[in-house]
């Protein structure tokens, strides 16, 4: 605080109260620590009402199936509902925009795949800074797509599909979850590294792409290993290849596109769990260990694993890396696929 002080010497001396100031300063402090303080307790009680999460795709999706499991073990866990509210569309930026403007407490949540590292590459006004405004909490699982088509179709293996699409370029027609899904990526990336020319077909999900193959109104999807194996056991789609670089372990008669003649070939589906930017420390630090515990809780783990699941575990500042380099790597194969950004 400032003391205007007059006198016949000093008619307007400005005098300094340094006792006043080291009480601000004290003050200060102690306003800092309460904060610490009501943010450890904030994230000691959360949740303490229920947890929203924003699902970027639809109802039985790959992130849909995933989601679930995590969200009935948390509602378990945390004593609190956890509702899955699913906003498909625009490759899930339609999710992650009603997220982004979410209040940070941690109570809404996003719940998104691979295509979350995509879309800034693929869209050229996205409403939300895919950096800036979100916290990266931590994945869930990931799990490879898997290259099939209808049980009367004439392709059986990946050469088949190849020959016939060097043989007559852009008449096969492939589906994909949505523009910029990894079901996407995955065909761009296949189109890549064989050098061919197929037709993409967007869906809004995985059940309608999946849907088209099995009423045999397109040719191929690539389906997240999670979403077709009722399909595949009831003859309805046959599986041609994975797209991992190891045979899934629930399809291990399955061969990969890697040793299928695309030498090298490697793609993962994965999902994971972001916040609004801004939501307190503690509590990003509970929800990721919340993760973490689910996914080794022995019913959620042997559900994943059942679905072709594979472990994913990272701490937040491993999985703000990993989701840098996964920007990098889908902008360097959309722009080597000549995408450019709608």
């Amino acid at each position: 605080m400032w003391r205007l002080v007059t006198g016949s010497d000093c008619p307007a001396l400005i005098v300094y109260i340094k006792e006043e100031v080291v009480v601000n300063k004290i003050n200060k402090m102690v306003l800092v620590l309460l904060a610490i303080a009501a943010a450890q307790v904030t994230a000691a009680d959360f949740p303490t009402k229920p947890v929203r999460f924003i699902v970027a795709f639809p109802p039985g999706s790959a992130t849909d199936i995933v989601g679930r499991l995590y969200t009935q073990k948390w509602t378990e866990m945390w004593g609190q509902t956890v509702l899955a509210d699913n906003r498909p569309g625009a490759g899930g930026s339609i999710a992650a925009a009603i997220a982004a403007k979410a209040t940070a407490d941690g109570y809404t949540l996003l719940m998104h795949s691979s295509g979350h590292t995509v879309n800034p590459s693929l869209y050229a006004k996205l409403p939300f800074d895919t950096l800036k405004d979100f916290v990266d909490i931590g994945p869930l699982a990931q799990q490879p797509n898997v290259m099939v088509t209808h049980p009367s179709s004439p392709y059986k293996t990946v050469q088949d599909v190849l020959a016939a699409a060097k043989a007559k370029p852009g008449t096969l027609n492939f589906a994909s979850a949505g523009v910029g899904s990894g079901t996407h990526l995955n065909l761009e990336k296949l189109k890549l590294m064989s050098k061919v020319n197929m037709t993409h077909v967007p869906y809004k999900g995985s059940a309608e792409a999946l849907g088209d193959v099995v009423g045999g109104r397109v040719d191929f999807y690539f389906a997240p290993v999670s979403t077709m194996q009722g399909q595949l056991q009831s003859g309805k789609i046959r599986a041609i290849a994975v797209s991992t670089i190891k045979r899934s372990s629930v399809l291990p008669n399955v061969p990969t596109i890697a040793e299928s003649g695309v030498p090298g070939f490697d793609f993962s589906l994965w999902f994971g769990i972001w916040a609004p930017a801004g939501v307190p420390q503690p509590v990003i630090a509970k929800i990721a260990n919340s993760i973490k515990a689910a996914g080794n809780d022995p019913v959620v783990k042997a559900k994943l694993a059942g679905l072709g699941n594979e472990p994913m575990e990272m701490t937040p500042a491993q999985f703000a890396k990993f989701v840098r380099e996964e920007i990098k790597t889908g902008a360097t194969v959309l722009q080597a696929a000549g995408i450019k950004p709608q």
